[in-house]
């Protein structure tokens, strides 16, 4: 059963496809039937810059528990750097 669980958010980075390095405009989050990981449901991550079309877009597929545990890694990295000063906003 799909779970239509799906979102888009603002985003400022830059990311690498085929036709190289190019800016990202918007992040997609959703849980939901994966197009190519051999599971039931994933987490997807698909950081894509509408404007520049189709072939600006980095997409990743993952189980619940690598998911898991990229969202503590994250949030570890984040806190040691501005523990260490290094995060300015």
């Amino acid at each position: 059963m799909c779970t239509m669980i799906a979102t888009q958010i603002k985003v400022a980075g830059s990311g690498k496809a085929g036709n190289g390095w190019f800016t990202l405009g918007e992040a997609n989050v959703s849980y939901d039937h994966p197009f190519e990981a051999p599971f039931e449901h994933a987490l997807s991550l698909d950081f894509v810059n509408e404007a520049l079309g189709p072939s600006a877009r980095v997409s990743v597929e993952l189980d619940v528990a690598s998911a898991r545990q990229l969202v503590d890694t994250i949030n570890a990295i984040l806190a040691k750097a501005d523990s260490g000063g290094y995060i300015v906003e």
